[in-house]
């Protein structure tokens, strides 16, 4: 046997502290991805006034929403009524009639721009008492006097008799509890900074796991990959996050009209969710393709260059005689 047999096989390299390094940032930034989605929707998306009343907005046409307006005004109406004549909510024709009353209500253009006023109102008014700095949290309310305001001239311009005469009272109805505006506050002061700094940290991640890694392509289709795997999962999310809130819900009538208002505010989560899939499936697709087949196409047009025959050399001048 000879020396060359006899000597022992080499170990293998252990990993460079680089390609851990690598490894580790292209992790965190996969990890991040999805939360840094999630948080920039919830920031931007959320607590943005003016987009979340365009958002709302076509929800007004929506029959199951209409329905559920509907049912909530005529059964508040009632119990005012009832209230009034204290004898409790009047049954008998009188309800079936303020019912249809009010669901013919919804489909007119009053109710759209009340709608819109209510959604405006509430949604400020939300805002506001989150962002109060004051060492106590406060209730937030809702002050119906411009919304009335707004439904009133609707229905002025629109010529329906005696809508100059509808009373616009200073009315404050409270939206959310002091307790619970305590407790969401510290949440949306979190979420400000997270939608700031978690999607910069996960591209600065990305990038520097990219630059330090030893084989760039294989870093890049595992940044695709990874990149895919948190779009699937925001995807998988907001389809349980919908069924676990519709479940919740004790009034089955109204589940639809909830469903409907919980896919307009996830429309804009389930587009960037399925981008992030689709994204990340095709960065790394392309990148295995190109680590591949790359090389043959580089080796086969070096094979066709050396192939082709040499040009033929410029003929020598030839020399005059003497």
């Amino acid at each position: 046997m000879s020396e060359r047999d006899r000597a022992p096989a080499p170990a293998q390299a252990p990993l460079r502290p680089r390609n851990v390094l690598s490894a580790v940032l292209l992790a965190l930034a996969c990890l991040l991805a999805p939360f840094a989605t999630l948080a920039s929707w919830a920031a931007h998306g959320l607590t943005d006034t003016g987009r979340y009343v365009r958002t709302m907005a076509p929800l007004a046409t929506d029959p199951d929403v209409r329905g559920a307006v509907a049912d909530v005004l005529g059964d508040g109406i009632m119990r005012e009524a009832g209230h009034e004549l204290d004898t409790g909510p009047p049954h008998g024709t009188v309800g079936p009639f303020v019912h249809d009353a009010v669901r013919s209500f919804t489909r007119t253009e009053a109710f759209r721009t009340g709608w819109d006023a209510a959604n405006l109102a509430v949604h400020d008014a939300v805002l506001r008492a989150l962002r109060d700095d004051a060492p106590r949290a406060s209730a937030a309310t809702v002050d119906l006097a411009p919304v009335v305001t707004r439904v009133k001239r609707r229905l002025t311009d629109d010529h329906v008799p005696f809508a100059h005469r509808i009373p616009v009272p200073h009315t404050r109805v409270p939206v959310l509890p002091a307790d619970d505006v305590d407790r969401l506050r510290r949440g949306y002061h979190v979420l400000e900074t997270a939608a700031f700094w978690l999607p910069l940290a996960a591209a600065v991640c990305a990038v520097a796991g990219t630059a330090l890694a030893a084989r760039r392509r294989r870093a890049v289709t595992a940044i695709g990959l990874g990149t895919a795997l948190g779009g699937g999962l925001l995807v998988l999310a907001v389809a349980i996050g919908r069924r676990l809130t519709l479940a919740d819900l004790p009034d089955t009538l109204h589940r639809a009209a909830a469903g409907a208002v919980y896919d307009a505010l996830t429309a804009t989560l389930s587009t960037v969710s399925w981008l992030l899939l689709a994204f990340g499936l095709t960065a790394a697709l392309g990148s295995w393709l190109t680590g591949r087949y790359a090389p043959r196409l580089a080796s086969r047009r070096r094979a066709r260059a050396s192939a082709a025959p040499a040009a033929d050399p410029p003929p020598e001048p030839t020399r005059a005689r003497a």
